[in-house]
């Protein structure tokens, strides 16, 4: 599977799951971390806990590895490292405090 599908597909998962503000970047020549950043945002601790587990399933399932298990999630900020995409999953308050994409302004933004 492409880095490109792989993000394209946490996208979907996380649109079926109600997740706000989706952002999907491709860091492909900005950066040699990642290829994408998927962003997005939940409306409590717990909206951002369910997409990340439906995230985390669904991509498992596909045969996809995770590269953190649970060790990076808060009631601002839940992050997935799938390796070649990294699932940002913020809070309202902690997207406008870490503005990932202002951030990352020179990483173009995918839209659908």
């Amino acid at each position: 599977m492409t880095s490109q599908r792989l993000a394209r597909d946490a996208v979907k998962i996380a649109e079926d799951k109600k997740a706000k503000d989706i952002v999907l970047l491709n860091l492909k020549e900005v950066s040699a971390i990642t290829d994408y950043f998927v962003i997005c945002s939940g409306e409590s601790s717990l909206h951002m806990r369910s997409i990340a587990r439906a995230i985390e399933r669904e991509l498992k399932e596909k045969g996809i590895k995770q590269f953190n298990l649970r060790n990076s999630i808060n009631d601002c900020w839940v992050l997935l490292d799938f390796g070649s995409i990294i699932v940002h999953i913020f809070s309202k308050r902690g997207r406008n405090f870490y503005q990932l994409e202002r951030l990352w302004t020179d990483a173009k933004k995918i839209t659908k």
